[in-house]
């Protein structure tokens, strides 16, 4: 019998529906060794040697693995297609062997194995053509732990020392962190400013005599713009302002009194066909995006939801870079489309896309569905799967179909009217005079939005023609006020992180759930904000370690674990070349570093014992109240936030929450005499 090694029980399963009884399947219960817990485990003076251990929780399982590999016939690795994977293949293999060779000593034959997607031909291809452990891609998995925890092991103490106690730092966690404390400042800077627009509501008799209504827009006077731009540089990029010249509602009005003494005349009516590309199937980075935008789904929680979907053999591999996909893949799709949708709805040529990323990691596809027609089973409820995982499924589902179907076509009419001194009709328009603009769509063919809609409303002008005087209903000054930069979101954060070439893709979940955990930085209402703490260890670093949270370096980082991958470098000079100098600026910092203080939240609540004021401070489990005569006064009370919103039960206040371990939820400001709560904002 043959062994096969993989890391879950849940792809030991999936795996034993497809093949016979000639095989014996057991789960590794992911990494078998790691570095030691309570020591740096890296010989920095020695080629940076790395001192694995087999994990505690683990003794149990290597005991099984060794067991059954002297038993079977062959042993096969068959741990995930990528780096991460190909590191779980070789610390087994390595554990078996008692060594650090990649042979059985008892001379049986070490297999590996990869697939992309968990199906029976997909198995048994991988099967028929084994391989070795890939030593390059191993070596970069070893690079990034070894770097992370250099970072982290060397970092974290010196936080303690002169920060807070407790605290700890991580690579790619604090340039993640810096984007949204940067961000949140320039939000805190930004000065809003006032400005208005004049819209127009005019009507019109079509040749039909039926009377339709049109909003137009101000757009110029005399060729001159009223809109103008202006450019913020943020840490992270550019961010553009767009306003109005009009600054107040007197010139709003001086300018509507101005209008309104004239004739306004239909001055263009332009009409063109426009095309709507299909999107790429999904990366983990775009679905990770996709899933928050459309489904409010965390980043964790899309991993968590795409790891089970995989493992039952309904998506592959879902920690990729590539937008790839396999021509087999392709051809059933088309196939799929034909019949279900119709032939008008198919492209001449099988749709393909080009990966940005200059190596896509190792997985050789995007995200799709492992089978084309198992939608409408999930939709009847006939494969056994969650709701939250269904609705996922169904995402990736309509993005991998829809890449492959014709471009929608789109009507885009715009139409131009003008008035002014002089302006009677087309034939003198020496004066420019106001003009104004509405545009409207219409979807001719829906081509992919039939399966995958987007954000695009339909607005259908009424008929008009060139020359045509307009009656004027309501001339309207609307007043507007500049927006700051937003602030993020996880999915914005991932993408930010991504164009940077910050991180892969199995490194963005993680590193949000990590800034978060740590309470560097809140959630609210979806959009990432940092903490007093989170601003207080960012500005400590970013002082005395700017090339860890600089993004270039990071990036640069990034770009060198790849060429390790590639077999273009070796690891060892990689981590030397960063480590001397990192070592040399620890040492200055905790010789020279000045000791950070944390800025308190003042609030207005009075402590129930001394009566001083309360301020909130940032504990285990988040936010909390606490006397600011800490620590002559240790009184503490739960954080509060009132919201405008009354209880649909009671009509009391709705106030913000947080459970004993920090998870936020909404409640009545009368509990306990009103229990109602709940996780998600009222309306």
């Amino acid at each position: 019998m043959d062994l096969i090694i993989v890391e879950s029980p849940t792809k030991a399963r999936t795996l034993t529906k497809f093949l016979g009884s000639g095989y014996k399947i057991i789960a590794s219960m992911g990494h078998v060794r790691d570095l030691p817990k309570d020591r740096l485990g890296i010989d920095v003076n020695h080629g940076f040697v790395p001192q694995y251990q087999t994990l505690l929780n683990h003794k149990a399982i290597v005991t099984e693995l060794k067991a059954e590999a002297e038993k079977a016939k062959s042993i096969i690795l068959a741990t995930d297609p990528d780096r991460e994977g190909e590191a779980i293949a070789w610390h087994i293999a390595t554990i078996l062997d008692k060594g650090q060779k990649l042979k059985i000593k008892s001379k049986k034959p070490l297999l590996r194995i990869a697939f992309h997607e968990i199906t029976e031909s997909a198995i048994k291809e991988a099967l028929a053509k084994p391989r070795e452990i890939d030593l390059h891609l191993v070596d970069a998995q070893q690079a990034r732990r070894i770097l992370d925890r250099l970072v982290g092991y060397k970092l974290s103490p010196l936080l303690w020392s002169k920060v807070r106690k407790g605290l700890s730092a991580g690579r790619v966690q604090s340039v993640a962190l810096r984007i949204i404390v940067e961000r949140e400042r320039e939000i805190e800077k930004f000065k809003t400013e006032e400005y208005w627009t004049v819209n127009l509501q005019l009507t019109t008799n079509n040749l039909k005599q039926e009377v339709s209504t049109i909003v137009f827009e101000l757009i110029s006077r005399d060729g001159v713009k009223y809109e103008t731009s202006e450019g913020y540089e943020l840490y992270d990029g550019k961010y553009t302002v767009t306003k109005s010249t009009i600054i107040s509602k007197d010139q709003a009005d001086q300018i509507i009194s101005d209008i309104d003494k004239h004739t306004i005349i239909v001055s263009d009516i332009d009409k063109k066909l426009t095309k709507r590309s299909p999107l790429p199937p999904f990366t983990t980075s775009t679905l990770q995006q996709e899933a928050g935008r459309k489904l409010g789904y965390s980043a964790k929680k899309t991993m968590q939801l795409a790891q089970r979907l995989y493992e039952n053999g309904h998506i592959t591999y879902h920690r990729t870079d590539s937008v790839n996909l396999a021509e087999d893949a392709i051809n059933k799709c088309r196939k799929y489309i034909t019949s279900e949708f119709g032939g008008n709805y198919l492209p001449d040529k099988p749709r393909t896309f080009q990966t940005k990323q200059k190596l896509a990691q190792e997985a050789h596809e995007a995200i799709r569905p492992t089978k084309v027609e198992t939608n409408d089973k999930f939709s009847n409820g006939e494969l056994e799967i969650g709701r939250e995982e269904e609705r996922l499924y169904s995402l990736i589902w309509k993005r991998f179909v829809a890449c492959q179907m014709r471009e929608a076509e789109i009507e885009r009419t715009g139409v131009t009217a003008v008035c002014g001194e002089g302006i009677s009709d087309l034939s003198n328009l020496s004066n420019l005079g106001y003009l104004f603009k509405a545009n409207g769509s219409v979807i001719v063919f829906p081509g992919f939005l039939k399966v995958y809609p987007e954000a695009l409303e339909e607005n259908r002008l009424p008929v008009l023609e060139k020359g045509q005087i307009l009656k004027k209903e309501t001339l309207l000054p609307v007043q507007h006020f500049t927006s700051s930069p937003p602030r993020y979101s996880e999915a914005s954060l991932i993408a930010t992180l991504e164009e940077r070439g910050i991180g892969r893709p199995s490194t963005y979940a993680p590193t949000i759930s990590t800034i978060l955990d740590r309470h560097y930085v809140e959630k609210e209402e979806k959009k990432l904000t940092s903490t007093t703490l989170g601003n207080a260890v960012n500005d400590f670093l970013v002082k005395n370690f700017g090339e860890i949270d600089d993004m270039p370096f990071t990036a640069l980082m990034e770009n060198q674990f790849d060429e390790i991958a590639e077999g273009k470098k070796e690891w060892v000079p990689v981590i030397r070349e960063f480590f001397a100098p990192f070592s040399e600026t620890i040492q200055a910092v905790y010789k020279t570093g000045e000791r950070v203080k944390i800025e308190v939240e003042e609030t207005n609540e009075v402590c129930d014992k001394c009566q001083s004021p309360m301020v909130i401070r940032i504990g285990k489990f988040g936010r909390f109240l606490a006397c600011s005569k800490f620590p002559e006064c240790k009184t503490t009370k739960p954080l509060i936030i009132k919201l405008d919103i009354k209880c649909p039960d009671d009509g009391g206040n709705v106030v913000i929450k947080k459970t004993r371990k920090g998870k936020t939820f909404f409640g009545c400001s009368h509990y306990p005499n009103c229990k109602w709560a709940s996780w998600n904002k009222p309306k």
